[in-house]
């Protein structure tokens, strides 16, 4: 019985890519899809972009998204949902930080400046959410008060500890929040102040009446 030699298998580029470098692929693009969107829903108002016209931008076919993102309200909810880390970011960091209520207060004003500098930050204060379903919205406002208890939180810790002066905690956190939201009104890119800057004057300045010590 003569045996079968084995055959060596050549050397063949496989078309296909390993999986973890198809997911990284996908995320990558998912990203894209992201950025475009916020940009045209900044740019020109959500209801007036079309899944067309990021389709358009991002050179693919609108059926194309679809490997992404079902419809254009979960694009939405997903640059919500980014812009929301950031500001949950600066929150987790300063509660991890030794530090009086005062000092944790002016880092998440900070933290909350910067987010405001971005796209998906201005995402949540330029666009109303009430353009969402119902069940998206309350999504979206859920993590919106979670980071006004983190305002109010630190605010009562200050005045707890001495750093900061007996005030109303909610009216002091509603004024300190409506500040830093319109950053994302009217910060322009390139202007004669970066962000870094803005967001360190802001953190003296809405802290200057409440601090009880200069």
């Amino acid at each position: 019985m003569t045996r079968s030699r084995s055959r060596k298998v050549p050397d063949i580029a496989s078309p296909w890519e390993p999986f973890e470098d198809r997911r990284r692929a996908r995320d990558v693009k998912r990203e894209a899809v992201l950025r475009v969107a916020v940009h045209l829903f900044l740019e020109q108002g959500y209801d007036r972009t079309s899944l067309n016209e990021v389709a358009e931008r991002l050179n693919i076919t609108k059926p194309a998204l679809y490997n992404y993102f079902a419809n254009k309200e979960e694009i939405l909810v997903e640059c919500y949902n980014l812009g929301q880390e950031l500001s949950e970011g600066a929150l987790n960091r300063m509660r991890e930080l030794d530090g009086n209520g005062l000092f944790r207060l002016r880092g998440l004003i900070r933290g909350h400046a910067l987010t405001m500098a971005q796209d998906f930050g201005q995402c949540l204060v330029r666009i109303d959410d009430r353009v969402l379903s119902p069940e998206a919205r309350r999504e979206v406002r859920a993590g919106k008060r979670l980071i006004d208890a983190g305002f109010r939180a630190f605010i009562s810790e200050g005045v707890a500890d001495g750093s900061i002066r007996p005030c109303d905690v909610k009216l002091t956190a509603f004024a300190i929040a409506g500040a830093l939201n319109w950053i994302g009104h009217w910060i322009q890119p390139g202007g004669d102040r970066s962000p870094e800057q803005i967001a360190d004057e802001m953190a003296r300045s809405l802290t200057a009446g409440i601090a009880s010590t200069p």
